[in-house]
């Protein structure tokens, strides 16, 4: 055996094990949801005591079940609509998990079911992630749906992509196309496939390992050194600044965001959101940032609280810009003790020049 085979049979032993592993866990992962989903609608249905709790009980649920990673009032939801959505799931699911009321009710409702459809279940819970699958659940029409399965089976693209396909409209301009052989050719060749390491970094796959979500979200080694780096020095600058959070998760609608990181100044008496892009500054950098602080003043704040500041960092080799977004409603007399109590633009751009300089 030559050196370099012994490298490429390394390589491909430690891939083909990986993708295993990853796929067994996201297996194991939508078949605990379709069951927590059937469960639920079960109880929606025939529980004893569902008028005490009625609209609350998802969030009762999710209370109570607080010690589950990931299991909040809205991922509560997403595991019913699995079950709605995908009830074939039944033939694929291990059975000894469901109360034999569940089993009984599925035996009728499905008894007629053809078996190609049965193994195209028995396909999607095989190879389709779970995270796809609260992406197709959320495409109503049954024959738009199935269009999008058949998509992520053949060309397995990240979920980002199948989004992007979908809100590109991928199904209808292949039913528009006149060669829908060469469109759907096309469709393919442009996306971006998915790889074993992209599904690693799955925030469903850590929370429902148990890991902390901030270990599925590394950015380049850059970026995580500038962050980290920049975490000590605002803490360093001693005018008030309490850490909160590094890659902050917040749920916006049915999507995850993460800020880099966020502080609570004890003068200013309010929340201070810091981003820092790897890049020249772009519009939509602005927008993400407002959209934080827009979540912050609506979600976050306390009657008490003043409203939250951002600061975004832009950078790249040749320069640092750093850019502020004061509060929409300030005081004259906060914005004053802003301009004090913070670190000046000056500051901050030093501190990025200094540290682009190590790399």
């Amino acid at each position: 055996m030559k050196f370099q085979e012994l490298l490429q049979n390394i390589s491909h032993t430690h891939d083909e094990l990986q993708a295993k592993a990853v796929q067994s866990v996201n297996q194991s992962l939508t078949i605990r949801n379709w069951c927590i989903g059937a469960y639920i609608v079960e109880y929606e249905q025939k529980g004893q005591d569902r008028a005490k709790y009625g609209v609350n009980l998802f969030a009762t649920l999710a209370k109570e079940l607080k010690t589950i990673k990931g299991l909040g009032s809205t991922e509560l939801k997403k595991c019913r609509k699995l079950y709605q959505t995908y009830p074939l799931l039944n033939f694929a699911v291990r059975q000894n998990l469901l109360p034999d009321s569940i089993r009984q009710t599925l035996s009728v409702e499905l008894q007629n079911i053809e078996n190609q459809e049965i193994d195209f279940a028995k396909l999607v819970l095989e190879r389709v992630s779970y995270s796809h699958l609260t992406v197709l659940m959320n495409v109503e029409n049954p024959t738009k749906r199935r269009y999008y399965e058949m998509l992520t089976l053949k060309t397995t693209p990240s979920v980002r992509e199948l989004e992007r396909q979908i809100n590109t409209l991928s199904y209808e301009r292949l039913g528009l196309s006149t060669d829908k052989d060469l469109t759907f050719e096309q469709i393919k060749k442009a996306i971006t496939v998915q790889t074993p390491q992209d599904v690693v970094k799955d925030v469903y796959i850590f929370e429902f390992l148990g890991l902390k979500p901030q270990q599925s979200f590394d950015e380049n080694d850059l970026e995580s050194a500038l962050l980290a780096h920049l975490q000590d020095f605002i803490l360093e600058l001693g005018t008030g600044f309490c850490f909160e959070a590094r890659q902050k998760r917040i749920l916006i609608g049915e999507e995850y965001f993460y800020i880099d990181l966020v502080f609570y100044h004890r003068l200013l008496k309010c929340h201070v959101l810091i981003e820092l892009k790897v890049d020249k500054m772009q519009a939509g950098h602005i927008a993400q940032l407002q959209t934080y602080l827009n979540y912050y003043q609506a979600e976050i704040k306390e009657e008490t609280d003043n409203p939250p500041i951002g600061i975004l960092l832009v950078t790249d080799k040749n320069e640092a810009l750093v850019r502020y977004a004061m509060p929409t409603q300030g005081k004259e007399l906060f914005i004053s003790k802003y301009k004090i109590q913070l670190p000046t633009e000056e500051e901050l751009q030093n501190f990025i020049l200094k540290e682009l300089k190590k790399r």
